[in-house]
């Protein structure tokens, strides 16, 4: 097995599809999870181009916008994905919806509601596919296209793509964009924790998180 520093050495160089396409001939299990958010459509259609059979997580924190749920049953359809919904326990969800706990403690309720449910299925994989763009925010500055988080091999096939890249991308495949998208939301999570803004500008305003706590 190669170590991180060689794989990002190997990765480097080829471009999003052959990464894609070299990752699945270099690992068995991979978990490819997505949100359905704004530039998703890229990684689900460069998987699909790869490997028809290729499973998608869903993390349904009960607290997506409907649109957000249209655009996945869209892109579901469209591009024919095997889709699995994944949700945190029923009682810790309801008990972050009677405390309203994102407007407590935020990291609190990204904890429950997607860090836990994640937990208990990533072990069953060798590597852990994300859509992450370092134009996203500065923390994502950093990342490189394989670095090890909480226990697993992460992998970001997109990650130095950049947002004019991933829109005509998304255009020359004919793919549909997220619905919010016009109306000024750039980066979209759950309801209470997103409002419009450029980038991830609308994400927990006024906090200092950044991030749910899935990719740190």
């Amino acid at each position: 097995m190669s170590t991180i520093e060689q794989l990002n050495e190997e990765y480097l160089p080829l471009t999003p599809e052959e990464r894609v396409r070299r990752v699945n001939s270099d690992f068995s299990k991979v978990l490819l999870t997505s949100s359905f958010g704004t530039t998703s459509a890229v990684l689900l259609n460069l998987f699909r181009s790869v490997n028809n059979n290729q499973d998608v997580y869903f993390l349904d924190t009960t607290y997506h916008f409907a649109e957000t749920l249209e655009y996945k049953n869209l892109l579901t359809r469209q591009l024919g994905l095997n889709v699995h919904t994944i949700k945190p326990e029923e009682w810790k969800n309801s008990f972050t919806n009677t405390d309203q706990t994102w407007s407590k403690d935020p990291d609190l309720c990204c904890s429950i509601n997607k860090v836990e449910p994640l937990d208990k299925i990533k072990s069953g994989f060798q590597v852990w596919v994300s859509g992450l763009m370092q134009s996203q925010n500065n923390y994502r500055k950093q990342m490189k296209i394989f670095e090890e988080k909480g226990g697993i091999l992460k992998f970001y096939p997109i990650i130095d793509m950049s947002d004019e890249e991933a829109k005509k991308y998304i255009v020359e495949h004919s793919l549909p964009e997220h619905p919010l998208l016009k109306h000024g939301f750039n980066s979209v999570g759950c309801i209470h924790c997103t409002v419009k803004g450029r980038g991830r500008e609308g994400r927990w305003v006024n906090r200092s998180k950044t991030e749910c706590g899935l990719h740190m």
